[in-house]
């Protein structure tokens, strides 16, 4: 028996204008010229509608990782073998990864999550175990995940959502890991914009340019393979996930959105996460009030996927490593924002005339 997916269309409560006004009022008011703190008011701003409350804050944090393999790697669409997948995640509870040193120095809350990798990882300190199966389907050959399986990693994703919630989290960071997923984000992406794969496939873990040409081809065969027939109905969006995506892109697209249903905002990583998050607003438009969007990744299809969000990254440091790393990475200048805004003094206050 699986969970219903009628969680799905459940609307996320809008954004409180009433703490927008006054949270822009008091930017107004701060002992500066009006906008000179450019991106870190409209964030304060955003962040004080999202949580009602005109002096809003971030903390506590929770880092999300969700972790599956993909059965699109037996194509050759990536430089590393799929059992460092399961390597990476040890390593990650572990604490010797770059989102687990970014976690501890930026004092937040991560958890490993395995939706459905290709070893065992029952007992390991540190890693949740809920896989779906022992990762996904050739995309080029047939669908990625069956309708129970996607069923299934959403409400991995929804869970993790609701654990934070329960523990007061005012922000969540999702990441992901998993070798060869770059190819069903590209794929996603692809599909859900309208863009051909030449244009959105990258080097994920290192190719060189044949490589990325082999996995555009790729891409486009699974893209043809899984097309609706002109006379029939566009395939829904959550087909093109069931279809393409991957159990950790999944469970990210549900964890985003059940965030967004129990009012968490979410800052978004790069081009998997965001391509996650592209199919989580397809799914329930109402979602993209509540995503913030960290860096902009060296990943080339990162661009087209934010401009299909509209989205304005905060920085752009020209990573690529996933994990949610840009998110922690962008994580301060979020505190910043929220600190800049409640802290500083009004020109009443510092006694500064007019």
């Amino acid at each position: 028996m699986t969970d219903s997916l009628d969680w799905l269309s459940i609307p996320c409560p809008a954004p409180s204008e009433a703490a927008a006004q006054a949270a822009r009022q008091r930017q107004d008011q701060l002992t500066k010229p009006r906008g000179a703190l450019g991106q870190l008011e409209s964030l304060a701003i955003q962040l004080a509608a999202l949580q009602d409350n005109p002096k809003p804050s971030v903390d506590p944090v929770q880092i999300c990782l969700f972790a599956g393999d993909h059965g699109v790697v037996a194509e050759g669409v990536s430089a590393y073998p799929q059992s460092v997948t399961v390597s990476m995640v040890r390593n990650i509870a572990g604490g010797g990864a770059a989102i687990s040193v970014l976690a501890r120095t930026l004092g937040a809350a991560l958890e490993v999550i395995d939706c459905g990798t290709l070893g065992d990882l029952t007992g390991v300190p540190g890693v949740r175990c809920e896989g779906v199966g022992p990762g996904t389907a050739n995309l080029v050959q047939g669908p990625a995940m069956t309708h129970e399986q996607v069923t299934a990693a959403l409400a991995i994703g929804r869970r993790a959502a609701e654990r934070a919630a329960a523990a007061g989290v005012r922000l969540l960071i999702g990441g992901e890991m998993g070798i060869g997923n770059t190819t069903p984000a590209a794929a996603l992406a692809c599909a859900l914009l309208g863009l051909p794969a030449e244009l959105l496939v990258g080097p994920g873990t290192g190719l060189d340019k044949a490589g990325i040409r082999h996995k555009a081809a790729v891409v486009d065969c699974a893209l043809a393979l899984h097309a609706a027939p002109d006379s029939a109905p566009p395939v829904s969006p959550l087909a093109i996930l069931e279809r393409l995506g991957g159990f950790e892109i999944a469970a990210m697209a549900g964890c985003y959105l059940a965030c967004g249903q129990q009012r968490i905002p979410v800052l978004v990583d790069g081009f998997i996460s965001t391509a996650a998050a592209l199919c989580a607003c397809r799914i329930n438009p109402s979602l993209r009030e509540w995503l913030l969007f960290s860096h902009g990744s060296a990943e080339p299809g990162h661009r087209a996927l934010l401009a299909g969000l509209d989205a304005r990254p905060l920085v752009d440091l020209g990573m690529r490593l996933g994990e949610g790393s840009g998110a922690a990475v962008a994580l301060p200048l979020v505190r910043l924002a929220c600190t800049l805004h409640n802290g500083m003094a009004t020109f009443a206050e510092a006694g500064v005339a007019g």
